[in-house]
């Protein structure tokens, strides 16, 4: 395993003159270096100093180098809206992105919409973020609602009838949730277990006894990092494992295995964009070399959507021909493109509509792409017993 190295994270913000600030295009964003999403956040932030790094090296856009300000929102809605609101007012940034995690997307969004500049949702999918009205709102990669689509499907084909969800109570995590509900009814599945718990401070333990109770053979949990360990954890303790665990988000995380080892093995959950070594998708073995020259570590898809974010908004940049945020804007409400991720286009609401997310299951300490079978890197393994001691 790659050894991991502490960089020092230096929260930049630009104090230059007017003179000196035309030299570049300056973004700002926030995004939680410190609490809830720290891991997830952490990632995003080395894929985009890795995205300015790749750009500057070719002379910048529009002959304009880029420098980016990035502060820590500390995983708080109240403290990223208030640096927003110090970008624009006091920094006087050209652009932005969007800070980490649907919840504090939302927060910030009514800001960006009030002083009218257009936002790539960089590291939020929730559907309820598309259904406000907002028009400088663009998504980047799948909808939240379809995130367990192709878990499911399979599940369907595998043979499998009932299913637990249980889920945070956030807006990413609910939306993943009635999602799932939606899409296991398509599928002709019955949801045994339906069930929200408060973030971070939901009983875990009695959400895997009630999801053993409900003779559910496949359990879903909606939600970050916490209920994605925890409820492995649990499934461990009292000693049952259904035929099938996903969890999303922070499963496909390198810290997902190095926290469960071998307890790992046979969960799913979708992914953005992985690196495999039988596979080139959208040409991200490039970033994927760069970004382990640079922070010697493997890049999760929250990296890498970081860095494709910054393709998109580049090329948007590039076919407008200048820094017009309406300009801009225009572009990304008709723009078909490409990046590290797959493709980009969205609907009349700014809903991404063309990206589709990856299932992947970690099998004997590696992650494999399961599904789409076309992009299948190994066969999903689905357990045939539900007993724990017998994996």
């Amino acid at each position: 395993m790659m050894k991991r190295v502490v960089i020092p994270i230096v929260l930049f913000l630009a104090t230059v003159g007017s003179a000196d600030a035309a030299k570049f295009i300056r973004i700002g964003l926030t995004l939680g270096l410190t609490g809830t999403y720290r891991e997830m956040s952490d990632m995003q932030m080395k894929g985009f100093r890795l995205w300015q790094k790749d750009v500057n090296s070719r002379d910048g856009i529009l002959g304009r180098k880029l420098q980016l300000l990035i502060l820590d929102d500390k995983s708080d809605p109240q403290t990223a809206k208030s640096l927003y609101e110090q970008f624009i007012t006091r920094d006087k940034v050209d652009l932005l992105f969007a800070p980490y995690s649907s919840e504090i997307t939302a927060a910030i969004l009514p800001v960006t919409e009030k002083y009218g500049y257009p936002l790539l949702a960089s590291g939020a999918s929730a559907d309820r973020l598309w259904q406000v009205g907002y028009k400088y709102l663009f998504g980047f990669y799948t909808r939240a609602s379809n995130t367990t689509v192709g878990f499911l499907e399979m599940a369907m084909e595998k043979g499998f009838h009932n299913l637990g969800i249980v889920y945070e109570e956030d807006p990413f995590s609910e939306d993943v949730a009635y999602g799932a509900k939606k899409w296991a009814g398509r599928f002709g599945l019955n949801v045994r277990l339906f069930e929200g718990v408060k973030k971070g401070r939901g009983n875990i333990d009695e959400l895997a006894r009630k999801a053993k109770a409900s003779n559910a053979q496949i359990v879903i949990a909606c939600g970050y990092s916490a209920i994605a360990v925890d409820m492995r954890l649990a499934l461990k303790k009292i000693g049952w494992y259904p035929n099938a665990y996903f969890a999303t988000s922070a499963t496909a995380l390198p810290s997902y295995y190095n926290r469960l080892k071998a307890d790992a093995d046979y969960s799913f959950s979708q992914s953005q964009w992985e690196h495999h070594s039988r596979l080139d998708l959208f040409g991200g073995e490039k970033f994927h070399e760069e970004f382990v020259k640079a922070y010697r570590e493997e890049p999760s898809f929250q990296a890498a959507q970081a860095y494709a974010a910054g393709q998109i908004l580049e090329q948007a940049i590039r076919k407008g021909g200048s820094l017009d945020r309406q300009q801009i804007r225009d572009v990304l409400s008709t723009m078909d493109a490409s990046s590290i991720i797959g493709r980009y286009g969205v609907d009349a609401t700014g809903m991404q509509i063309k990206h589709f997310n990856l299932i992947i299951q970690w099998q004997k300490g590696k992650k494999e792409i399961v599904w789409p079978e076309e992009l299948r890197t190994a066969p999903p393994i689905f357990k045939e017993t539900n007993e724990e001691n017998n994996q």
